[in-house]
């Protein structure tokens, strides 16, 4: 059961107290207010917790409607103005949360930084960012970061591994991003899942290929990096096996500007031959599609190229490039927000939240353009 923890004395003055029989002095209602009411006043008037006194302030959902209206009338009964510092001290908060990121190089990573940011910045609370890229030791990292934060939000179960998911055990609410729930990390108290959606989008972009009649298509772009990409290869597949076709194994490279130049070279050398490539995301495909271009062949005639995320350069190459946009920002607002909710007491939802995603038709897939 939560107490209410012994308070500060209260400084008195003769002309502010009254003294009993036994002569000891107590503040009068008045003096209460000259000194200033703090949350431990509010908590005594309204006979609760300060927890709950904080919870109230913070807008949690968790409290009855009876004991918010308790707090809130000691509130206008006392004058309390809450302060930050004083608040997170009463109920252990940092006012901070924790983003933990492979890395910051391209458009996805930065946009969802800003939603996260925006998000918990109009909640009052501060992110705190963790790169785990170049981590001799992240379960370690990662366990430092939960010192200083109260719940963290990770890029990717590929980012958490079974390592880092038992140093967070019970420690703090966490929720994945763009990540599908695995056993080790499922079974976590306080986890929960958002993502946009992949599977049925890549169906429906590869499906759109081949209805314009490719049919040597390539996926670029590894499953095994993480699991949103797993999700699209799953949907290039899905639309193959649809049509009774035998889809290639993907060209396993990771997502950097120039893995997607080598990919082109490799083309441009013979050693591979496709007509139309599904790339893993849009950075790889506006890079191939560069360099392919360079080199003299035309785009879509000579092969088709589409990507994936809707980067603004993505709508002014010539010719535009054909992608699936996904709510990248709100994915980032959307974890920031659940994250609060489980910080503040509510339960965790009871099923991963997906956000829907959109195949976006330009002329990179061979559509006539206007």
């Amino acid at each position: 059961m939560a107490t209410t923890p012994r308070r500060p004395p209260l400084r008195t003055t003769p002309s502010s107290a009254t003294s009993t029989a036994s002569g000891s002095v107590h503040p009068t209602p008045d003096a209460l207010h000259s000194v200033g009411a703090t949350i431990y006043s509010v908590a005594e008037r309204a006979g609760v917790s300060i927890a709950t006194v904080s919870r109230v302030l913070q807008g949690s959902t968790v409290v009855s409607d009876a004991t918010r209206q308790k707090v809130l009338d000691a509130v206008d009964a006392l004058h309390y103005v809450p302060l930050g510092a004083a608040r997170s001290l009463a109920v252990r908060h940092h006012e901070a949360y924790g983003l933990v990121l492979p890395e910051l190089t391209g458009p996805y990573y930065s946009e969802l930084l800003m939603g996260f940011e925006t998000r918990a910045a109009e909640l009052g609370q501060s992110v705190v960012l963790l790169l785990a890229n170049g981590k001799t030791d992240l379960p370690r990292a990662v366990g430092h970061l939960a010192t200083r934060v109260d719940g963290i939000g990770v890029l990717g179960s590929a980012a958490m591994p079974p390592a880092v998911a038992r140093a967070l055990r019970g420690r703090k609410p966490v929720v994945v991003i763009a990540g599908a729930p695995v056993d080790e990390v499922e079974q976590l108290d306080g986890v929960e899942f958002v993502a946009a959606e992949n599977i049925r989008s890549a169906e429906q972009l590869t499906t759109h290929l081949l209805d314009h009649g490719r049919t040597a298509l390539l996926f670029v772009g590894d499953p095994d990096a993480a699991p949103d990409i797993r999700d699209r290869y799953a949907g290039f597949v899905a639309a193959h096996t649809f049509q009774g076709l035998v889809p290639a194994e993907p060209v396993r490279v990771p997502f950097r500007e120039r893995e997607g130049a080598a990919v082109a070279d490799r083309i441009l050398a013979g050693a591979l031959d496709p007509d139309a490539l599904v790339c893993a995301n849009d950075e790889l495909a506006l890079s191939i599609m560069s360099r392919l271009q360079d080199a003299g062949r035309d785009v879509p005639a000579d092969i088709a190229v589409v990507g994936w995320d809707d980067v603004m350069t993505s709508r002014y190459v010539r010719p535009g490039m054909t992608t699936v946009r996904q709510p990248v920002h709100a994915l980032g607002v959307l974890a920031a927000e659940r994250l609060h909710q489980r910080v503040i007491g509510a339960p965790p939802l009871p099923a991963p939240v997906v956000l829907a995603t959109e195949v976006v038709l330009r002329g990179s897939c061979g559509c006539p353009t206007s």
